[in-house]
């Protein structure tokens, strides 16, 4: 009966959540406006728009509440077992059956780990940004010192040359 009722919610969600079905909902809304003159806008002629509308929402309650218990169940258990399977803190194995104020805690813990990570990346940021700008920084020349000239009798300058 679960697998049946887990199919038939899953296959009435798709089908609903499609723009074909949205387009039907629009003309069948337009299609009861338009009548209105012909049933001189009756009560009888609101009651079957109340009517109609009310029992779709009423039933489609319990299939998107469904649909959405068994997709909630899936990703945390997905998440559970990416928390098992690294270096995560198993702490938060579970937590989606904590209290509000159990909650309030961890994510107090949670935000104080943020800042403390934000900081370390702060820090590698500027560290990586001054060596960037000592490196693109144009180096400064030295100052060759000058020669005095050569005297007007002195030997030529030997040059090594690579045979």
């Amino acid at each position: 009966m679960d697998k049946l009722f887990a199919k038939f919610a899953n296959a009435t969600a798709r089908a609903t959540g499609s723009p074909q079905a949205f387009l039907v909902c629009v003309l069948v809304v337009l299609a009861w406006a338009a009548s209105g003159p012909v049933f001189k806008f009756s009560e009888t002629w609101q009651l079957v728009i109340n009517t109609g509308t009310t029992i779709i929402t009423f039933l489609m309650v319990f299939l998107i509440q469904n649909t959405q218990n068994r997709d909630g169940a899936a990703v945390q258990t997905k998440l559970d077992e990416l928390i098992l399977t690294s270096e995560a803190e198993n702490d938060f194995m579970g937590i989606e059956t904590l209290t509000e104020k159990e909650l309030a805690v961890m994510h107090a813990r949670c935000v104080e780990h943020a800042k403390v990570a934000q900081e370390r990346l702060d820090k590698v940021s500027a560290v990586r940004e001054s060596r960037r700008n000592a490196q693109a920084a144009p180096k400064a020349k030295r100052a060759r010192p000058k020669r005095p000239p050569p005297a007007k009798n002195a030997p030529a300058r030997r040059v090594k040359t690579s045979s």
